[in-house]
């Protein structure tokens, strides 16, 4: 763990308990004097640093020690626009796509996606803290949907799209926006609609799930 969220970092004595508490003392066995570091959601780029003054079973209290700007952030900006499947399969990889630098993720209802999906932006947005704070990034990926491909093409002209060409994708390849679609593909209006967008393939001869794909890209555009 790099660090910890506490909207309350910045206090002089740093008050920790629930579910907190039991991971750093009972689980890390971190005790009096230890160094610990803490950012807050609304300003993340600050590192804050406290020393373990003192703790029992329930909660702990910690003093103040310094603060510094510490952002730690991908080199490389990559913007995912990604039609709607399972939110199980999404929770799996965000961690990854988190440590591997995605800076945003598009959500697109497509016509072939599954209407009874839900997203679940806040549940996403806690997957993505405990990813954080194990990897050091300082600053998350940013989530936005989109009720239609047509919307989201108008908006993000720049796009390239993931499809079945010749064209494969380099590890040198300058993309910053990718859309990738869901499983059964894009529908024939969909594929009108991208007509005019760069079209690029992965290097293999297997079918991808949709996730598998999502990392593939993000690893060679990012790493």
């Amino acid at each position: 763990m790099q660090y910890i969220f506490s909207d309350d970092a910045g206090e002089s004595i740093l008050k920790l308990k629930g579910e907190e508490y039991k991971y750093l003392f009972k689980v890390r066995r971190h005790n009096i004097d230890d160094i610990l570091y803490f950012r807050q959601h609304q300003n993340s780029e600050e590192l804050y640093q406290y020393r373990v003054l003192s703790f029992d079973g329930r909660s702990a209290s910690l003093e103040f020690v310094s603060r510094k700007k510490n952002e730690i952030k991908p080199q490389k900006q990559l913007h995912v626009a990604w039609c709607v499947i399972d939110p199980k399969s999404v929770e799996k990889v965000l961690p990854s796509l988190n440590e591997i630098g995605v800076s945003k993720i598009t959500f697109i209802f497509c016509e072939r996606s599954q209407k009874n999906y839900k997203i679940d932006l806040k549940r996403y947005m806690r997957i993505l803290d405990t990813s954080s704070q194990q990897c050091g990034r300082s600053q998350s990926i940013v989530f936005d949907v989109v009720k239609s491909m047509e919307k989201f093409i108008q908006d993000n002209p720049e796009t390239v799209v993931l499809d079945f060409c010749d064209e494969v994708l380099r590890c040198n390849t300058d993309i910053h926006t990718v859309l990738i679609g869901c499983e059964g593909g894009f529908s024939e209006e969909e594929r009108n609609q991208m007509q005019n967008l760069k079209r690029f393939s992965l290097d293999t001869k297997m079918i991808l799930r949709s996730e598998s794909a999502v990392i593939a890209i993000a690893s060679k555009v990012l790493l």
